[in-house]
């Protein structure tokens, strides 16, 4: 991994976008996240490179030499989820929002998502995931998400219904304690939920693929998924969590005595 462009100083919210030969989609990306968020306040946009073997990287040159862009690079090809942990790693913010690099996510979507965490409090979400109300996909992926979708709900019973949706919004240090592994971003609502975390979800936009190729083949991902989910399932059950309480010192001046039995 190399890191191209350091850039701004700490923010609260980062975008995070792992990308994979998306030469013509990762600059009306990055223009319509900066539409979205300008009016949000300060924000930082960080691309992964995962890899790339087209001309992702030349067309993002000019606007990492701008400043208007972090962008770190796998010198190999690491997957998604490795894509998803590289930037999140790197990001500065306290909150991150993730987007797929193809451009059907909406970035327009991000400041509702923020709003839910925003405002804070004992209730708020830690995470809040994107579910996309219209998908704007071939009917044999629509068909294999929903079935999958059904059976990871049966065995994980974390109430998303949408857990491939790759639009969502985190707090950084609670993604960066769940247990990583190679293809965690379909699990998050599960996973968060497993370590105490409230975890909400809210409908968003989704859109047709107007430029590049899809890079997924849905045979290959269901095999890998049913291993996946049973990965998940044993991690859920084998979570345990404890309350705990830090304990203060006993003043510097005055040593701490032994209790005496019966003693008041």
């Amino acid at each position: 991994m190399s890191v191209l462009s350091e850039g701004r100083p700490p923010v609260r919210l980062s975008v995070v976008v792992p990308v994979f030969n998306e030469a013509d989609n990762v600059l009306p990306l990055l223009e319509e996240i900066e539409r979205a968020l300008t009016p949000v306040g300060a924000f930082e946009v960080v691309y992964v490179d995962d890899g790339s073997s087209d001309d992702t990287l030349a067309r993002l040159a000019p606007v990492v030499a701008a400043g208007r862009l972090r962008l770190v690079r796998h010198l190999n090809r690491s997957g998604q989820s490795a894509a998803v942990r590289t930037g999140v790693k790197a990001a500065r913010g306290e909150w991150i929002a993730t987007l797929d690099g193809d451009g059907q996510n909406d970035p327009a979507d991000i400041p509702n998502l923020f709003a839910l965490v925003a405002k804070g409090g004992p209730d708020a979400p830690v995470l809040v995931g994107g579910l996309r109300k219209k998908r704007k996909d071939t009917l044999s992926k629509r068909l294999a998400s929903k079935f999958a979708n059904a059976v990871r709900q049966s065995f994980l019973q974390d109430g998303c219904t949408d857990s491939g949706c790759g639009l969502k919004l985190f707090r950084r240090d609670a993604f960066l304690d769940l247990p990583f592994f190679g293809a965690m971003h379909r699990f998050l609502p599960a996973l968060f939920r497993a370590h105490g975390h409230p975890v909400a979800y809210v409908p968003v936009n989704h859109r047709p693929r107007e430029r590049g190729v899809s890079k997924y083949n849905n045979w290959r991902r269901g095999l890998i998924g049913v291993v996946d989910l049973l990965g998940v399932y044993w991690l859920k059950r084998r979570t345990a969590l404890s309350a705990s309480v830090e304990t203060a010192a006993a003043p510097a001046d005055r040593k701490a005595e032994p209790a005496v039995a019966g003693e008041p």
